[in-house]
């Protein structure tokens, strides 16, 4: 499944990533060779990362800006 269409990065690469040592969307995605685009995609990211990890999902602010 891709998780983030900008990157074209899959779940399997986010989870390779998180059991590599990576603790953040940013992160793992850095193994990947790539950044962080839109964002939309980091919460469903973190989702996974923390699953791999055995953590609890956590929220992550994407932006602080009023709509």
């Amino acid at each position: 499944m891709v998780v983030c269409v900008c990157n074209r990065l899959t779940e399997s690469e986010v989870r390779q990533a998180a059991r590599a040592g990576a603790s953040t969307p940013d992160a793992a995605y850095a193994c990947h060779g790539c950044d962080v685009q839109c964002g939309c995609c980091l919460g469903y990211a973190q989702e996974l990362i923390d699953e791999e990890k055995g953590q609890r999902s956590r929220l992550r602010l994407v932006s602080t800006r009023a709509a």
